[in-house]
């Protein structure tokens, strides 16, 4: 145990290098950075409040108003980014966020929950992600993890989201 550092700080740097191990080296300058600089940042500002829905910004560039449902390819594309940082992924219950209709660049961030068995026996339940979807034809065709957490972390997963017009509460 390394000293002056808090628990959650650890345990969650030890969710993130279990998770790192997962990306691809393309994702990783984008996300990683991102995903670490707020999973530390608990430490230093404390409790984060969670963003109401209304509270946050308006949905990231390239992503259009409209909304439709994943298709099962879709979904399964996202369960197999999300599955390596569960304990027990055959018996994960995902619920889905609304996907934008129409998106105009390469990439976008998605957000939604799931409840699983984490690594960590604290965050199991309910867990937060967000996933950085590549797109071929207006379709998901990959995924990388970006963050999963849960417990009392699933307000560092909805405040990311929250900067790119997400939020995770919103799956069902």
């Amino acid at each position: 145990m390394l000293p002056n550092i808090c628990h959650r700080c650890q345990t969650n740097r030890a969710l993130f290098l279990t998770t790192q191990r997962t990306l691809q080296i393309s994702s990783v300058s984008l996300i990683t950075p991102l995903a670490v600089g707020l999973a530390l940042s608990g430490c230093a500002t404390g409790t984060q409040i969670p963003l109401a829905p209304s509270e946050a910004p308006s949905p990231s560039a390239g992503v259009s108003i409209g909304q439709r449902d994943l298709t099962p390819e879709e979904k399964q594309v996202i369960m197999d980014a999300v599955a390596p940082a569960l304990r027990n992924p055959g018996s994960a219950k995902y619920h889905w966020a609304n996907f934008p209709a129409v998106v105009t660049e390469d990439s976008v961030n998605y957000c939604a929950t799931v409840d699983a068995q984490s690594p960590y026996a604290a965050y199991n339940g309910r867990q937060a992600y967000i996933v950085k979807a590549q797109m071929s034809g207006n379709r998901v065709s990959s995924a990388v993890i970006g963050l999963v957490a849960g417990g009392k972390d699933f307000a560092i997963v909805i405040n990311m989201c929250a900067k790119y017009g997400l939020d995770p509460r919103n799956a069902s």
